[in-house]
């Protein structure tokens, strides 16, 4: 990954304020909370296409059907209780990190409300095409922000670090066990999982070098620390 697309955020405890300085401070805040925004808009738009939703997206739509919650607010419940797993893992939030828990869910529910359900092929294709594109979007923004992972990211990352275990095989056990919880919940899995998987990441990577902020140091980073940002890349 190039310096453009790299950052240093993994390779040290983060705080809430960690980053909070710069001259490029504003844009980095800009571009942290329409990422995030823009995150819950297309996980809306998946649920709304009716074809299958990201991992976590099944969990969490899984849930909302055992509990009558809206799927928005137990994104936030998930989205909490996973960055207290970050305690015994010895993980610090950044300032990303605890926004990630609570505009993703709002802006979902916020878009769950304006956008109706679809129905016919013809509607849904072109829905989920959108909302997978505007995921790999939102997630360039937010993480290219350097604010820090969000909670489930940092959750692997953590792990990696902990176990010892390489960033694929962690970041899959805990997808597969994701999905095969929200499936059982009644969460939907279908085409749209399967291609969100496979488009994700080379989307992310494309528009995560598309949104680089201007780092204020350079030098090589051929033997830089594994990221929360490149891990996240990594399928």
């Amino acid at each position: 990954m190039s310096q453009s697309t790299t950052t240093t955020l993994g390779g040290s405890p983060l705080s809430i304020a960690s980053g909070l300085h710069g001259r490029h401070l504003t844009r980095r805040l800009v571009q942290l909370y329409v990422g995030l925004t823009l995150y819950g808009v297309s996980s809306a738009l998946l649920v709304r296409s009716g074809l299958g939703l990201e991992p976590w997206g099944v969990l969490h739509q899984g849930l909302a059907e055992k509990t009558g919650l809206t799927i928005g607010v137990v994104s936030i419940i998930v989205g909490a209780a996973v960055l207290l797993l970050w305690i015994p893992i010895r993980q610090r939030p950044g300032l990303g990190t605890v926004s990630n828990v609570f505009a993703i869910g709002l802006a979902m529910d916020g878009t769950l409300a304006l956008v109706p359900d679809v129905h016919g092929l013809a509607g849904r294709i072109p829905l989920l095409a959108l909302g997978i594109v505007l995921n790999g979007v939102a997630t360039g923004l937010y993480i290219a922000a350097r604010f820090g992972p969000g909670p489930r990211d940092g959750l692997m990352t953590g792990l990696h670090r902990l176990t010892g275990r390489s960033i694929r095989l962690v970041r899959t056990a805990i997808e597969v066990a994701v999905v095969a919880t929200g499936f059982l919940l009644g969460g939907s899995v279908g085409v749209g999982t399967v291609l969100y998987a496979l488009a994700i990441g080379p989307l992310a990577q494309f528009f995560l070098r598309w949104f680089a902020v201007p780092e204020p140091d350079s030098g090589s980073t051929a033997d830089a620390p594994t990221t929360p940002e490149d891990a996240i890349l990594r399928r």
